[in-house]
């Protein structure tokens, strides 16, 4: 393995970003990040951080990461949430995705956590044969439900 795998510290919101933006271009939504550095800095490394990451780093240059954070469930307890997995296209095919994913299911069975859960697109046939074959379940009858802050704002006038 020519890379190693260690957590994120604030020095990496720059490069956080740059892998954000880079998967944004991969899912065809390059308009739809709203985060700054300095949204990354306050919520990934200030007081209260609202989520932790994995980086992976080859010859000083961090070239992949897993963002998590953990979560509760009313049935299972403790649970960490995958939000993003994302390796630089460059760097694809080198097993930096795997050891981040191997890293992160590591900690989740050393600390304990019940589940660990993520969402992938169903037209990315790479990554969900990988977290098949990996022994994850794409889950059946569950869709992701989310409501946008142009939602949110209508729910509130609407609502008032």
């Amino acid at each position: 393995m020519n890379f190693t795998i260690r957590k994120g510290n604030i020095k990496d919101a720059s490069a956080i970003l740059g892998l954000i933006n880079e998967l944004a271009l991969f899912e065809k939504e390059p308009e739809a990040v709203l985060v700054n550095v300095e949204d990354i800095k306050r919520d990934g490394f200030g007081e209260n951080p609202l989520f932790q990451t994995l980086i992976a780093e080859k010859e000083g240059e961090i070239v992949g990461m897993a963002l998590y954070y953990y979560r509760f469930s009313t049935w299972k307890g403790k649970t960490i949430h995958l939000e993003d997995l994302i390796v630089k296209q460059a760097m694809r095919g080198q097993n930096i995705g795997s050891e981040l994913y191997n890293t992160l299911l590591q900690q989740a069975y050393d600390e304990k956590v019940r589940r660990v859960e993520w969402v992938v697109l169903d037209w990315n046939t790479p990554a969900r044969n990988f977290y098949i074959k990996s022994g994850a379940k794409i889950l059946d009858g569950w869709e992701t439900v989310q409501m946008d802050e142009e939602g949110l704002k209508n729910f509130i006038e609407k609502n008032k």
